[in-house]
């Protein structure tokens, strides 16, 4: 979904002047179209998790089709799996691991996957601080994956993923989706999560699977109350 300067000022919580200075510094991702700056939900999300930048409630909102189901975030950490002591040296070598680690239907072509996800690594580091990324590719829909998956995988030796803070990686979420909608769904539990301190403490300590599914059910309840605060407001 594209948005304008004043949705995207709306959702960051600042003003539209902000929003023109952070772009004139080549702060924040934009894209120009007919002499109007357009910026897409997604990459507005990302950006902002990797500064740890407060958002509106409102970003991770996105209209829902009829009769297309998106599983939780727990239901993803399931059908992805959750792996420990993933072996390897450099950014590439843990994001291979990452790849063959994560459970894909049969014709999907891992090395394509792997490809694809580093492309988007050498755009802009995934690594949002605090020792976690979330590799994904920038185009989900070419893929055709049938469900989003997130894959969590504790790394053996933390790696440097040019992350904000500087921090070596610790663990990787990896994330792919069939389509658009499905991909900013689960990005958007996942960022919501990653904000909160159980879930992230449970991750920075690498809990046992029931342990960090469990902070995830948790963390689902809580994202479905505010949805419905929001709605009574």
């Amino acid at each position: 979904m594209q948005l304008g300067v004043k949705e995207a000022a709306n959702l960051l919580n600042i003003s539209e002047k902000s929003v023109y200075r952070w772009i004139n510094q080549g702060f924040l991702p934009a894209y120009r179209v007919n002499d109007q700056y357009r910026f897409n939900r997604a990459e507005l999300l990302e950006w902002a998790t990797s500064r740890k930048i407060n958002v509106s409630p409102d970003i991770f909102h996105e209209p829902i089709n009829s009769g297309t189901t998106i599983p939780s975030l727990v239901e993803a950490l399931q059908s992805g799996g959750i792996f420990y002591r993933i072996e390897g040296n450099t950014k590439s070598a843990v994001l291979k691991s990452l790849v063959e680690h994560m459970r894909l239907p049969d014709g999907v072509d891992k090395d394509f996957v792997f490809r694809v996800i580093l492309a988007r690594e050498d755009l802009a580091s995934t690594g949002i601080g605090d020792g976690i990324a979330i590799p994904h590719v920038r185009n989900p829909v070419v893929l055709h994956v049938s469900q989003p998956v997130i894959t969590l995988c504790f790394l053996e030796t933390p790696i440097d993923f040019d992350a904000l803070d500087g921090k070596p990686v610790q663990a990787l979420f990896g994330l792919l989706s069939p389509t658009v909608r499905a991909h900013l769904h689960l990005l958007s539990r996942l960022s919501f999560a990653l904000r909160d301190e159980g879930f992230k403490a449970a991750i920075n300590r690498q809990a046992r699977r029931e342990e960090i599914l469990g902070e995830a059910a948790r963390i689902e309840r809580t994202f479905i109350a505010s949805q419905a605060e929001t709605v009574r407001g």
